[in-house]
This record gives structure tokens, sequence and C-alpha cells, in this order.
């Protein structure tokens, strides 16, 4: 009988093909109903910002479609934005799965998001003012995401390693 440890691509034994250093969190308290909770309102604020996203693009479509000025910066970010949230609300998925990458991935973008989008958007003559306006808009529900990502709930569920890799 062949008793030697054989791993998985992903150095983990093969009697637990799932459980890898990413993917451990503490299971108690991502079952937590405060964990679950608060993933569940990031991913509909994900939701929410992708609709958002998708109103503002429709906005230049229409705008340009009737003859109205849209620059190319407003249509390359009218696209780009909801394609993000797709992304995101992947993440989101995969970090209430118990993926400590995609959490700290989910945190992190949406701390710099809205800083970012709405910081380019103050650049005197990079986009008109309605355009900025719908853009902060569309960052509102990632702002709350950012504050749900670093709550108590979730920041128990996920916590900081003692170790560095």
């Amino acid at each position: 009988m062949d008793t030697t440890s054989h791993s998985s691509p992903h150095g983990t034994p093969d009697n637990t093909p799932d459980a890898t250093p990413d993917t451990i969190p503490a299971p108690d308290l991502l079952r937590s109903p405060g964990a679950r909770e608060a993933l569940a309102a990031a991913r509909s604020g994900i939701t929410l910002y992708g609709a958002l996203g998708c109103a503002a693009l429709v906005a230049v479509a229409a705008l340009a479609g009737a003859g109205q000025p849209v620059n190319t910066f407003m249509w390359v970010r009218a696209v780009l934005l909801p394609v993000v949230a797709v992304l995101l609300h992947r993440m989101t998925g995969a970090a209430s799965r118990g993926s400590r990458r995609a959490f700290d991935r989910v945190s992190t973008l949406t701390a710099i998001m809205p800083v970012a989008i709405i910081g380019v958007d103050l650049i005197p003559g990079i986009c008109p003012l309605w355009y900025a306006a719908a853009q902060a808009v569309c960052m509102l529900p990632v702002v709350r995401v950012a504050f749900l990502t670093r709550g108590p709930a979730l920041r128990a569920a996920f916590p900081k390693s003692s170790t560095s890799a």
C-alpha cells in the first residue's frame, strides 16, 4: 500500500484539494451571520455599482447618438467601469467562498477606485461636470463596500496573517 503523500498543483495534500492558504479563513467566522451579511451587502453594492456604470454608458451612448459632444475619455471610462464591476463581483463571490486573496483585492480596489475615479474627473477639461457627477454617484456603492470590507465582521473572518511570506 502506498503511504506517501501526494500533493496537488497548489502544494496541498490530495485529501484536501480545495484547502489552500488562500482559501482558509477561520471557517466558523466566515459562516457567522455578520460575515455572511457583510459579504452579501458587498456583493449587492458591487451589483448596484455595475448597474449605475451601465446607466452611465447608456447616457454617453445616447448623447453621442443625439450629436452631443462625447470625448474619448468618457467612452473609455464608460465602457471600462462596468467591466470592472463584473470583475469585482466575481472577486466578491470568491471572497464569500473563503478566498483571502479575492477579499484582499476587493478591499484594496474599493478603497482606491473612488479616490482615483473622482480625482481624475476633477482635472479641469477632462470631462463635463454632469459626467463627473454621474461617476461620483457610481462610486457611492463602492465606498460602502470599502467600509464593509473594513468592518469588524469581515476583519474577523479574514484576519491578517501574523507571518510574512
